[in-house]
């Protein structure tokens, strides 16, 4: 359980989140089809306007971490949650595909930041012996988000497209001002001064050398950061592997599978659904099996869900993908938000998860641009999900070698 302390380092960890992935990033999904209905965009143009924000999101990854070290969190915060929520205010009407690409970049590198800085922020105010729960808990705000946007998003269409941008708009503010409370009540109460601590794992196969003799720890540094490496270049292809959820799963079943919107909507709150019992799910799984063997089983299962459309698109299997994959997302980013701080220490995990949020980046606007482009090509979407399942399979495997690196760095 968390303890009334650890609130306010919890809630603003989980606006960022909230603001940052689940309303700037997810809620654009389920506005897809109603755009293109609209005669806003093309097909292709209103693809492309996803991909936008995944390019920001790389800008902004990079950025977050230097930003963070030169100005206050505050001040910086209060930028990203304004450049959000004019993203959505000034896009609430008609107008041309450079003006919505501007500000859709901007939503994109806002939220960046906002993912690298506010989760590293909620583990360093936090002890050490709390940091499996904080770490996981404070990406339910992606969860939150996106369940949030897909509840509002279907019941606001039917009044106009344009209350839609503008409500969004309005909770990004909301979001921002409670981020703020809790951020001043972080300042007033200052955090838990906690120094690094060396890489273990209550789950590896000799505990005894990696807790008994810390100093193997550095022993062989060179043996850790490819073990890191392996880590983030999982992450990296986690980033490519989920895009045919995260930008197209609405169109997808609505338009190409000729479900209609209304069912498309529906597997959105349950993807929306899965997204905030994620880090839930992972919590009990991080008790059970660590960090590295909850990632392992995390990349299993939705390199699992992803590829279920391919079999069937029957209610059950639909939602199975929905839920699963709503569920992975945030579990995936917190495993490995948690691995990274278990392998190197939790000061040094904003560095770090700055590199691995840009690496996540840079695959994600990849994907995203990609993949637009096969669609643009192919005119359907049902090779993309192919694609990622594979892609998040390789993400397993490498996974699984960054352990064994780690096994044989320590075993000398």
């Amino acid at each position: 359980m968390i303890n009334q302390k650890e609130l306010p380092a919890l809630f603003t960890g989980m606006m960022a989140t909230l603001a940052g992935i689940g309303v700037a990033r997810f809620a654009y999904t389920p506005l897809l089809p109603a755009i293109i209905q609209a005669e806003w965009f093309s097909p292709s143009q209103a693809a492309y306007l996803g991909a936008a924000n995944l390019l920001g999101y790389l800008i902004g990854a990079l950025a977050g971490h230097p930003l963070s070290e030169r100005f206050s969190t505050r001040g910086l915060f209060g930028l990203c949650f304004a450049g959000i929520a004019l993203s959505f205010l000034l896009c609430a009407g008609p107008n041309s595909f450079g003006w919505f690409f501007i500000w859709r970049l901007v939503a994109g590198i806002a939220g960046a930041i906002l993912v690298v800085v506010g989760p590293s922020l909620a583990l360093t105010a936090t002890p050490p012996a709390r940091r499996t729960g904080v770490g996981t808990l404070v990406f339910t705000g992606i969860g939150l988000g996106t369940l949030v946007s897909a509840l509002v998003v279907p019941a606001l269409l039917a009044v106009s497209l344009t209350a839609t941008w503008i409500a969004l708009g309005v909770l990004i503010i909301i979001a921002g001002i409670f981020c703020d409370h809790n951020l001043v009540q972080l300042t007033l109460s200052p955090p838990h001064a906690a120094p690094d601590s060396p890489p273990s794992d209550a789950h590896q196969e000799h505990p005894q050398k990696a807790q008994g003799h810390p100093e193997q720890a550095h022993k062989k540094p060179a043996g850790l950061a490819l073990v890191i490496a392996l880590v983030m270049m999982a992450y990296a292809l986690d980033a490519i592997g989920f895009v045919p959820h995260t930008v197209f799963w609405v169109d997808y079943l609505a338009r190409e599978k000729a479900l209609g919107a209304h069912a498309a909507s529906l597997q959105w709150v349950i993807f929306g659904v899965g997204a905030v019992s994620g880090p839930f799910i992972v919590s009990w799984m991080t008790r059970r099996l660590g960090w590295h063997r909850g990632l392992v089983l995390a990349f299993l299962t939705k390199a699992a869900a992803v590829a279920l459309p391919l079999l069937s698109i029957a209610f059950i299997s639909r939602s199975a993908s929905s839920f699963l994959v709503g569920a992975m997302i945030p579990g995936i980013v917190a495993l490995t938000s948690g691995r990274l701080a278990e392998l190197a220490g939790p000061t040094q995990h904003k560095r770090l998860w700055g590199q691995a949020t840009a690496t996540f980046a840079a695959a994600q606007a990849f994907s995203g641009y990609g993949m637009s482009a096969l669609y643009d090509v192919w005119h359907t979407y049902t090779p993309l999900y192919a694609i990622g399942s594979a892609v998040l399979a390789s993400g397993l495997l490498l996974a699984l070698l960054s352990q064994l690196v780690y096994r044989r760095t320590h075993a000398a």
